[in-house]
């Protein structure tokens, strides 16, 4: 047996078959909305998934304002932020955040799914998202992604 001829591939940035998507956040959990755009992004729905390689999709989250949170998370569940100063810690309600940039919280919420390193920094720019209807991709011609359908 010749176990030469078994060679394993490893998918890169060049040879992934990079699309767009686009979800509709209306009436979705943000959690598991995130989780499941973190997974398109990250590319663990293809074959071809490396680990250390950028082989996942774009995604256009359309809607962000209509999304829900479950139980009273939308009331109680606090974002923190730190200027470094003392003093400095401030902190806002999903709420809050939810009227003035729904964008945000999508955005937060993946990012934290995403790895803390550079490869997660350039994953996160493959994400796109939209507080309306309206989005400015049509160029990419993208396809409609069930998130129903995905695991």
């Amino acid at each position: 047996m010749d176990t030469l001829s078994y060679k394993t591939v490893s998918g890169n940035k060049e040879t992934a078959d990079k699309k767009w998507f686009i979800v509709d956040a209306e009436n979705q959990t943000v959690g598991r909305l995130s989780s499941k755009v973190a997974k398109v992004l990250r590319g663990k729905h293809k074959t071809c998934y490396t680990p250390h390689a950028d082989c996942g999709d774009n995604v256009i989250v359309i809607n962000a304002e209509k999304v829900s949170f479950s139980g009273t998370k939308l009331e109680n569940k606090e974002y923190v932020r730190y200027s470094g100063y003392p003093g400095g810690q401030k902190f806002t309600s999903a709420q809050q955040i939810l009227k003035n940039h729904p964008e945000r919280l999508i955005e937060k919420a993946v990012k934290g799914m995403l790895p803390k390193n550079t490869l997660g920094r350039q994953l996160f720019r493959n994400l796109k998202v939209y507080a309306g209807n309206e989005h400015n991709h049509d160029a990419q011609q993208p396809e409609a992604l069930n998130l129903d359908t995905l695991k």
